[in-house]
């Protein structure tokens, strides 16, 4: 072996040995290829010592046990033979399950993340103990990168913990706690992180003593006890509730509950050939691929400052301790809840004191959301009370390092609201505007520090949607970007830069297919047929429906702003403000496109619509599923291009990022730029060309001509 080591071999007795993993200048453990042959090479020599009665396995780094396999080797696999594909599998499952098999007990000690890989590594050792840490985590996250665990975890899993247990945690791909681990035998204790090694020592005694470790291991090699009933009716059950969840787009989840019902009535090593050669299917398939760009792309903005790398080199962000919220509506509270639960302390303020009241306990209990008890907890209310302040005087704005305004799109409103407050502000402080339709640029012409001055435009709902667009103004100072940016990671969020222009990014790309939808029910298409091209090309839901989500009051301003900034690609529809005069405004209203009058509030049919829109709409014709969706993500395409043209976005990775995170576009995808690469610039052109009547919103942009003739993607080649 060569190059700097990651396994360090020690005794904590003199028959008790001890493997610890860290990746040197890493924050992570990964197991690589070299990391694999480490783990090897100690395992040859610790199996021919007489003298081991255990064996535990640690980590060097508190926190994190192990994250998994290194994933740009996964990358570099992708194209591999399917048969190779099998042989890496069953390397890894020979190699872990030695563990299950060593003349002595072996013990995972886990502080922190333990998932994937590094799961499966644990799940072979004969037993485990987790600390009871905050960090710790125990998972099999697999099915989301298009995969299912296979180094043995469909295997192993079901015969440790049971067959539901693993069906629920592998398929589904989520990480349960320490607690929940001992509870399902996952674990056998959880103990203090400094009490790990101590504990292990004294299992493996306990294990020696009694022998039971070697029942198990016997007892773990053989077929499952369970009968065929039993088995049929988990699998009818899984797989009603992962074809939910999934909507069929995903394969990897049911590939695995697949594994693992067939897999259940022969012996471990049947089991784990099965897992291998179903895993070779799923390796490098398109899903895969895409979602391993999505794993990508947010590793890749974690470690983005916001500004050119020669730049950030000598920037260090302004720590933000306290934040200001000016707006306590449905954003307002949202910001300030994301703020006050990543411990940052804020003060809020608003036009009425009883607004301000209304709106400060509705952002308490929104940062002390609970997903367990859905709703609030009482514990975590009275933790975070005393960190958020109502504004009772202007000076108290002089505690901000960062000022957010989320009052109603009037830019005459908003300027009275940053000449009221700049003056109080430290020289430091940032001043932000949640718009989502104004110029950043033109909010700036009245205030007195430009350059400290930008859009952090959050999307609703808040707590649930990730993506923050940080907008430069034309005198936007770096230093203000880097600070921006690492505040919006801070509190949890996955920031893009952009330039300043029309609807920023995604709601640039967004009107275009809004649009085309509108465009598409004039020419006589039926909404549901619009709605369901969307939801098959993936889209969490139709067109037409997030217009009545959205409101179509709300959507006819942005639309109209969105019309005006680019009427040769986006016509303003007479169906908007004809639905807003007649009270129509969606689901807020119980009336829009679809009626929402029923217990649930859910979109159902409306016996009134068509009779409403007759004078729009001319008659019905039927369009073929591939018009459809070509009508709708064609220009959401093009108009990406224009903004890469426009130099409003500094790469197309942001694009993709942006509109999963921010708009729902599908993952299983990998974006929209990686979709457009997947299929190439000739023959988008080739699609293009029916379309190309019907104006310039469906006509390519000099950069796809130029691409296609170079034969261009739009992600770097080295990607």
């Amino acid at each position: 072996m060569s190059g700097a080591q990651t396994l360090t071999l020690s005794m904590l007795e003199p028959d008790v040995a001890l493997l610890t993993f860290d990746t040197p200048d890493k924050s992570a453990n990964v197991l690589s290829e070299s990391v694999l042959t480490e783990l090897e090479t100690h395992l040859d020599a610790l199996e021919q010592r007489a003298d081991l009665a255990g064996l535990v396995i640690g980590s060097g780094k508190p926190g994190m046990f192990i994250a998994g396999a290194d994933l740009r080797e996964f990358v570099a696999s992708l194209q591999v033979e399917k048969s190779k594909i099998a042989q890496m599998c069953r390397r890894g499952q020979t190699l872990f399950g030695r563990l299950s098999k060593c003349p002595f007990v072996t013990v995972a000690a886990i502080d922190g993340i333990c998932v994937g890989g590094g799961a499966e590594l644990a799940i072979w050792c004969d037993r485990r103990l987790l600390s009871n840490g905050a960090k710790t985590e125990f998972g099999f996250p697999e099915v989301k990168l298009g995969l299912y665990p296979g180094w043995g975890g469909t295997a192993r899993a079901p015969r440790v913990i049971g067959l539901g247990n693993a069906v629920e945690m592998i398929t589904g791909g989520e990480s349960v706690d320490a607690a929940t681990a001992r509870s399902m035998n996952l674990a056998t204790d959880v103990v203090p992180a400094d009490q790990l090694l101590s504990a292990a020592v004294a299992l493996i005694r306990d294990e020696q003593a009694t022998g039971q470790f070697q029942r198990d291991r016997r007892r773990w090699s053989e077929p499952l006890g369970i009968s065929e009933t039993e088995l049929g009716f988990l699998g009818a059950t899984a797989s009603a509730v992962i074809r939910g969840k999934t909507k069929g787009h995903y394969p990897a989840p049911e590939a695995a509950l697949e594994v693992m019902l067939e897999a259940a009535s022969t012996d471990v090593e049947t089991a784990c050939q099965m897992e291998a050669e179903g895993m070779a299917q799923l390796f490098g398939s398109d899903v895969n691929a895409a979602l391993l760009n999505v794993f990508f792309l947010t590793d890749r903005n974690k470690k983005e400052k916001g500004v050119a790398p020669s730049s950030a080199a000598n920037l260090e962000p302004t720590a933000i301790q306290t934040a200001g919220v000016i707006g306590t509506g449905i954003m307002g509270r949202g910001i300030a809840a994301a703020n006050l639960r990543r411990g940052v302390s804020v003060v809020v303020d608003d036009a009425s004191q009883e607004a301000l009241v209304r709106g400060a306990q509705a952002i308490l209990e929104e940062a002390a959301y609970d997903r367990e008890l859905k709703g609030p907890g009482s514990r975590r209310l009275a933790e975070l009370a005393p960190n958020l302040r109502l504004c009772g005087a202007d000076q108290q704005w002089a505690a901000c390092d960062l000022v957010i305004e989320a009052v109603v799109e009037n830019l005459d409103v908003k300027r009275q609201v940053f000449q009221r407050i700049e003056a109080e502000l430290p020289e430091t402080a940032i001043l932000a505007s949640n718009t989502s339709t104004i110029p950043i640029t033109k909010m700036a012409e009245t205030v007195k520090h430009p350059e400290r001055f930008c859009g952090f435009h959050f999307f609703n709902p808040v707590r649930r949607m990730k993506l923050v667009e940080i907008v430069r103004g034309e005198k936007t100072s770096d230093e203000t970007v880097v600070s921006a940016v690492a505040h919006a990671k801070r509190i949890g969020k996955l920031p893009i830069v952009l330039n300043d222009g029309p609807g920023f990014l995604v709601n640039r790309l967004l009107f275009p297919y809004m649009s085309e939808a509108l465009a598409l029910l004039a020419e006589g298409a039926r909404i549901k047929d619009i709605d369901r091209a969307a939801k098959a090309f993936g889209m969490p839901m139709g067109p037409i429906e997030l217009y009545d989500l959205v409101g179509i009051d709300t959507a006819t301003f942005a639309g109209q702003v969105m019309a005006d900034a680019f009427p040769d690609r986006i016509a303003a529809s007479p169906i908007l403000p004809a639905m807003v005069e007649a009270g129509r405004l969606g689901k807020k209203s119980g009336l829009g496109f679809f009626n929402y009058d029923n217990k649930r509030q859910r979109a159902e049919p409306d016996p009134g619509l068509e009779a409403f829109l007759a004078e729009f709409v001319a008659a019905e014709r039927k369009f073929a599923r591939d018009e459809l969706t070509d009508r709708l993500f064609m220009p959401m395409l093009l108009e990406a291009t224009r903004a890469l043209e426009d130099n409003i976005v500094f790469d197309a990775r942001d694009i993709d990022l942006g509109l999963i995170f921010g708009l729902g576009f599908p993952p299983f995808k990998g974006g929209l730029m990686f979709w457009a690469d997947r299929i190439g610039a000739a023959p988008l052109l080739e699609r293009l060309k029916p379309l190309e009547r019907i104006g310039p919103r469906m006509q390519p942009t000099e950069l796809l001509r130029e691409m296609a003739a170079a034969n261009k993607t739009f992600y770097p080649s080295s990607h």
